[in-house]
């Protein structure tokens, strides 16, 4: 029901002003909302983050679950450690983050006598401030991953391992033709939180750089870091743009049930074939 209601508002002048009736307007925030600039930005810049938070995260998380899943001592003190970030929420984290890249990186590199590092503004440069979100957001998401990857690792038959070190068989060979074939459901679960999760990254964005700093996009002015959870967001509450905003909302929904879909029919699969 709330979906229709907002694929119906999307196609008026709704602005959620008391005693005012929205006016059907056809597909025109549709049309505006396609020859904006700032969305074509966002979006593109969304599609950038999810790509490399998803490949950032899983690649982590997998191989600290291969760590802790060693003999190792307080191995279980690792693995709630490194689970600890999930818990922490999204703006505090953001916070966290904003303090270290502001007051602790620049002294740090005047420190070990690096000007490189002294100088490394991450939230004022343009360029860096994406990567600086996904130093976070792997930082808070890869502990969880990393639980699902261990308990897909200590499901692998003990008696597979064994024979094939009675044959012989290399650690890389073991990694590649039996831990990585009958880990591979756990790779399709953990590609599609992350993939979900990293298209609809707001909290710590709003908290770490509140969508900046600016940059030039086709001659005009953008928010270099502001992805589409964030432009939605403000362009019906920020601007007062409400049925825009749905409209927006509605091709993100759109979008991100194509891609995880075909996330998920692509994943299963490879699983087959593995």
């Amino acid at each position: 029901i709330p979906f229709f209601m907002g694929l119906y508002y999307s196609m008026t002048d709704w602005t959620a002003i008391a005693g005012v009736e929205p006016k059907f307007v056809g597909l025109e925030n549709y049309k505006t909302m396609f020859s904006d600039y700032a969305f074509r930005y966002s979006f593109g810049r969304t599609f950038l983050f999810t790509l490399l938070s998803v490949v950032a995260i899983n690649a982590v998380a997998l191989v600290l679950a291969f760590l802790v899943t060693r003999e190792l001592k307080l191995k279980n003190f690792y693995r709630a450690g490194f689970f600890v970030p999930n818990l922490i929420g999204g703006l505090v984290l953001g916070y966290i983050w904003q303090f270290i890249f502001k007051s602790v990186v620049p002294p740090l590199g005047g420190l070990v006598g690096s000007e490189a590092i002294q100088n490394l503004l991450i939230l004022s440069d343009p360029n860096l401030t994406l990567l600086g979100i996904i130093l976070a957001f792997t930082w808070q998401y890869a502990g969880y991953i990393m639980m699902i990857y261990i308990a897909a690792i200590l499901n692998v038959p003990q008696e597979l391992i064994e024979a094939s070190d009675i044959d012989g068989a290399t650690p890389l060979q073991k990694l590649w033709n039996i831990t990585m074939p009958l880990i591979a459901q756990a790779f399709t679960i953990t590609s599609f939180l992350t993939l979900v999760s990293s298209f609809k990254q707001y909290d710590i964005i709003r908290a770490l750089s509140n969508g900046g700093p600016t940059t030039m996009f086709q001659g005009e002015i953008v928010n270099s870091s502001e992805l589409l959870a964030v432009h939605i967001y403000d362009v019906a509450f920020k601007y007062n743009r409400m049925a825009e905003g749905q409209a927006r909302a509605i091709i993100f929904f759109l979008v991100l049930s194509v891609i995880s879909i075909a996330q998920v029919y692509y994943n299963k699969k490879k699983e087959v074939e593995m």
